[in-house]
């Protein structure tokens, strides 16, 4: 009889361990794909084959450029001491353990308004789900006085908020969602919103008319994701908008610049439950920072298209669009699906800041390759090519063609870009 109660005892000890092991690896679980909503890989990983997480990648700002750090578990070079508060705090407060403070390169605005299951989550994986690198980073240098970290005591009172994120009664579950992963974990808005003259970001919930409406970073312009109908997403359908973010792919668009390797690293990896909820969330938004439009039965649209059609290349730029731009993005600027980007109605060819587009137009560029999406397609750069008038040119005729109604781009636009990118 005592046998058996122990038998009994040692299987229950069993059950319980068995039970706490797959509770502790669900959460790990829960924690990568967190980590991945927050691309903290894209980041956090130097690029041509560092080691996930090691730190190393080079980020610029407008006060230099901005190492990030070893974010492994090995203990001397990365995170392995912390405990869950000092993690806690350094992703909510940007204050790293030991009270080292943070450059808001790192999004710990956004952040901060990470839940506390989820955070604990993000803990466990980073903790016993990631590969310790015992590597140290280089450090960020930046010159006096942005390298006086303490002064960041106060740019954190002025701008940073602390406040977790509080669902909207008003409002049902999947918007809540969406908001809480666009404004938390996705920190969109450190892209998408533009930025003050601290380097704050203008606004981090929808509260604000700047909040998503294009933000510059690293000569990259991230397009209006509000409902405006000419640069935002007024037009764009919310089922379009979740393919978009699974493959970098949907409704005529194509992801481009820094976002492929925000589709590649994070988002191809969410559920279509949270990107559905991303979408129905954006386009919840109304619309901000208007510019540009489309119409595309206008007489000029008409007349435009007609020219294409039958090759006349009397309007400045519309020989070298029909050289050089016509065979992949066609005649008529409609593209090809999941290949091609629609360059009629496009909102990122409709947008104010051209930063992107001519960017692209002198260095080239690729769409995102996927598990689940269509073959990487490669745009060819045009900086040995065409002359800066030249390119000036075109993206004109892109932008003034087939209903497309945007400001002209100037051959000084161009300089200024190709002065900045050094190319």
């Amino acid at each position: 009889m005592k046998r058996a109660a122990v038998i009994l005892l040692c299987l229950l000890a069993q059950t319980g361990q068995s039970r706490a092991q797959t509770a502790a690896q669900t959460l790990i679980a829960r924690g990568e794909y967190l980590a991945k909503a927050g691309d903290c890989a894209g980041c956090h990983t130097a690029p041509q084959g560092g080691a996930p997480f090691a730190g190393g990648l080079g980020m610029a700002s407008p006060f230099g450029t901005i190492v990030t750090s070893n974010i492994t578990p090995d203990k001397q070079y990365g995170i392995g001491d912390y405990t869950y508060d000092d993690f806690a705090r350094t992703l909510r407060e940007g204050v790293a353990r030991g009270g080292k403070r943070l450059y808001p390169a790192m999004p710990y605005p956004s952040f901060s308004k990470i839940n506390d299951d989820d955070m604990r989550a993000l803990y466990a994986y980073f903790m016993h789900g990631v590969q310790p690198v015992p590597k140290a980073a280089p450090p960020t240098r930046l010159p006096f006085p942005f390298n006086q970290r303490w002064a960041l005591v106060f740019w954190n009172l002025a701008f940073a908020p602390a406040e977790r994120y509080a669902p909207h009664p008003d409002r049902d579950a999947q918007w809540n969602r969406g908001a809480y992963l666009v404004q938390s974990l996705g920190h969109c808005g450190a892209c998408h919103t533009p930025r003050g003259p601290a380097y704050e970001e203008l606004g981090y919930t929808e509260s604000s008319e700047h909040y998503l409406s294009g933000g510059t970073n690293d000569h990259w312009f991230a397009p209006n994701l509000t409902g405006d109908t000419g640069s935002g997403l007024g037009r764009v359908p919310e089922q379009e908008i979740a393919a978009f973010l699974k493959s970098g792919h949907g409704g005529g668009l194509v992801t481009f610049g820094s976002m492929v390797q925000v589709v590649e690293d994070s988002m191809q990896y969410m559920s279509d439950d949270d990107l559905n909820a991303i979408a129905f969330y954006l386009k919840s938004l109304p619309p901000r920072k208007a510019s540009g439009a489309y119409v595309p039965q206008s007489l000029a649209a008409r007349q435009t298209s007609t020219a294409t059609r039958t090759g006349n290349v009397e309007r400045p730029g519309a020989g070298i669009y029909l050289s050089y731009c016509a065979k992949c993005h066609g005649a008529e600027g409609q593209g090809e699906p999941q290949k091609y980007p629609k360059l009629a109605g496009n909102p990122s060819v409709l947008t104010a800041d051209t930063t992107s587009l001519i960017r692209l137009m002198v260095e080239g560029g690729n769409s995102p390759g996927t598990k689940r999406g269509p073959p990487r397609q490669n745009m060819p750069a045009y900086a040995d090519t065409l002359t800066n008038m030249e390119m000036a040119h075109v993206l004109t005729f892109i932008r003034t063609t087939w209903g497309n109604n945007a400001s002209p781009v100037t051959t000084r636009d161009v300089i200024q870009l190709r002065a900045g990118i050094h190319k």
